[in-house]
């Protein structure tokens, strides 16, 4: 113990600086936001590299699920092939640019939170992929959330489980809208709120995105209705949604880029600004 104050004696002028820097590149870091999304994304890109040796590692030892997983979903594409009146004939694409209305970039969730009320994942894919804030992540199940932060090879994504996320979200025979939420305490289940008493629903219904934002198509699946609940100051319809998707346990996902985005927002800042 004495050699311990000691140390702190002999070098209490270089611990006072080190701790006046950190007290001052913390108040300019909160005070800047340029200063912030730098310290954001450096951080990302630090946290990244770390999240990706651990997930090399997880997902080496889960390879049997992985591989059980894409038979399941190649199954499934095989059923839609089936299906098809023409399984020879070739999409139709966009005659400009050859491209469909919406893109997807491939990742992989390296890390993933979902203890908290505040939960992201950390996807393999960033600025050099093409990946920017906002774009919409999917798997083959549905719904997983929104790009929050950008580094040159990773990204942070504000996951449905998050009391923060609310995304646009509709029954799926009826067309009747309302704001998909998490309220903190499953992560089997989301809750669909402001549904007007006019929608005729019932346990079991789809929920799928609703298309009336930039971020998502529509029609992405969500989940079904497990429970029917009334607010009894607004009069609208919360609905308890058991998610499609196992939020626990996400692999590779898709990042959608949407090329119509930007004409979309500027169109509506045109509005705003008349």
């Amino acid at each position: 113990m004495q050699q311990i104050f000691n140390f702190i004696y002999k070098n209490s002028n270089r611990l006072l600086f080190l701790l006046l820097l950190g007290i001052s590149l913390f108040l300019t870091i909160q005070s800047h936001s340029y200063h912030r999304s730098k310290v954001i994304s450096s951080a990302n890109f630090v946290s990244g590299g770390v999240y990706e040796k651990i997930n090399n590692v997880s997902e080496y030892l889960n390879l049997r699920t992985q591989n059980e997983m894409l038979a399941q979903e190649n199954a499934k594409l095989r059923s839609y092939l089936f299906d098809l009146k023409d399984s020879t004939a070739i999409s139709k694409l966009d005659s400009v640019k050859g491209m469909r209305d919406t893109d997807i970039i491939v990742s992989k969730v390296i890390h993933n939170s979902f203890n908290s009320y505040e939960n992201f994942l950390t996807l393999n894919s960033g600025a050099n992929q093409g990946v920017k804030s906002d774009m919409g992540v999917v798997n083959s199940l549905g719904l997983v959330g929104i790009i929050d932060n950008v580094s040159p090879n990773y990204s942070t994504v504000v996951s449905i489980l998050n009391v923060k996320s609310q995304i646009n979200a509709k029954i799926k025979k009826s067309n009747h809208f309302g704001s998909l939420v998490w309220n903190g305490k499953s992560t089997g289940y989301a809750q669909l709120i402001d549904v007007p008493r006019l929608a005729a629903i019932r346990k079991g219904d789809t929920i799928v995105t609703g298309g009336q934002s930039v971020i998502f198509p529509e029609n992405i699946n969500i989940g079904t209705i497990d429970r029917i609940y009334v607010d009894n100051q607004t009069h609208y319809y919360t609905l308890n949604i058991k998610l499609f998707n196992d939020m626990t346990n996400l692999g590779h996902v898709y990042i959608i880029k949407s090329k119509d985005r930007e004409e979309i927002i500027n169109l509506e800042k045109g509005r705003k600004n008349e």
